[in-house]
């Protein structure tokens, strides 16, 4: 891997280092289809970033299922047809709420953010935004300022994670490697700029572009840790972000105002994935985040037994007081609706039994054996009921 890395490095060195380096102008948006000249430092950035794409794809972390790789293709073709054969995207399972678009045109995006969504139009908004740094090419500019101003050792560091780390399932080498993805408030707040306006120009609401950050600003507080979100760590601050969202928003005229939201479209799609993707979130440990986005998932789909089922999960993990009694009024709202998880009885038994109410704790381990004959765990659960 370091062998890896220090070519990468050294290549992007030099060619940057060349006696009469090709460089663009920094607002010269890139073309449809252009791949930058093998004389310039911009092309040593593509070569590392079609490094970390390689690794990537065979990581094991990639979502492969046709249907939603589908779904988040033809929102960015929506959003920019000229560039959609140029943007590969890569949906990765992870819980956490990110995306990130690399120079050489491919793009991250994180379960944790599509789960997070209320609806398309958000979704197509902070889309759109990673493809305004792709388009005005902020990365090659973000590097170049890395590569002039940092000391050589900082300068190493950062190539090193860019080209040699890619994404093998640690989250703390992914924040490593955004050091080169984060960007100067002034991109930021132009990929804002381009991202809203394509979203409005596509049709989709400008009312939910600063929506989805008000839900993420509700978990960072509710959680007190400023560094809940990933991607909080590289973007400016969430409060400026939302006023100046609205601001844009109500500035669109009546005329061009786009009335898409596509909540019931995003709910369709993603609903497979929905268990896999909370059981994800659960273990990641940060439960007064995921309660504020579980109950707001509650008000947006209604009361689905498989949220339900969760937002019971969560009570009896953290095991505040009064969680026992949220958790048993969870899992039996949700065996109250068809389609409810087998799981949630042999829950309300676990919580029964560390209550001491050991009648409603076997009732609900027996229904648990009645629904599942079949499951893994059938013989531990019924090792339960020879202890009650």
């Amino acid at each position: 891997m370091l062998l890896r890395a220090t070519f990468v490095l050294s290549t992007i060195l030099g060619l940057s280092g060349c006696a009469t380096p090709q460089t663009l102008p920094d607002t010269a948006n890139i073309q449809p289809g252009e791949r930058p000249d093998i004389t310039t430092d911009e092309a040593g950035l593509w070569m590392a970033s079609e490094d970390v794409e390689r690794r990537l794809a065979a990581s094991g972390r990639v979502l492969t299922d046709p249907e939603i790789n589908a779904y988040v293709k033809e929102i960015i073709c929506r959003l920019s047809p000229e560039y959609c054969a140029d943007v590969r995207v890569y949906i990765v399972r992870t819980p956490h709420f990110n995306a990130s678009m690399y120079p050489s045109g491919f793009m991250q995006v994180w379960t944790g953010l599509i789960l997070r969504a209320e609806n398309e139009a958000q979704l197509a908004y902070v889309l759109g935004h990673e493809l305004g740094h792709y388009f005005r090419r902020h990365s090659i500019q973000q590097w170049r300022t890395v590569r002039d101003t940092a000391s050589a050792m900082t300068f190493f560091s950062i190539a090193t994670a860019m080209a040699g780390v890619g994404y093998v399932g640690d989250i703390g080498a992914l924040v490593a490697m955004g050091a080169l993805m984060s960007y100067s408030r002034e991109f930021e707040r132009e990929a804002d700029d381009v991202g809203f306006e394509m979203m409005s120009k596509a049709g989709y609401s400008p009312d939910e572009a600063p929506k989805i950050w008000q839900a993420l600003l509700q978990e960072r507080d509710a959680s007190g840790d400023p560094n809940q979100l990933i991607f909080f760590a590289t973007h400016p601050s969430t409060e400026e972000r939302i006023d100046t969202l609205k601001g844009l928003a109500t500035a669109v005229p009546a005329s061009a105002r786009g009335v898409d939201v596509g909540a019931e479209r995003h709910a369709k799609i993603t609903h497979p994935y929905l268990s896999e993707w909370l059981r994800d979130d659960l273990r990641n440990r940060k439960l007064a985040g995921s309660e504020i986005m579980l109950k707001r998932l509650i008000e947006n789909r209604g009361e689905r037994p498989e949220l339900q089922y969760f937002l019971g999960e969560l009570y009896r993990i953290r095991g505040d007081e009064g969680d026992a009694q949220h958790a048993v009024e969870a899992y039996t709202t949700a065996l109250g609706q068809k389609g409810a998880p087998a799981e949630a009885y042999r829950s309300l038994g676990l919580v029964h039994w560390r209550e001491g109410h050991t009648a409603e704790a076997r009732a609900a381990f027996e229904a648990y054996l009645r629904a599942a004959p079949k499951a893994s765990d059938y013989a531990m659960v019924k090792s339960y009921l020879d202890q009650l």
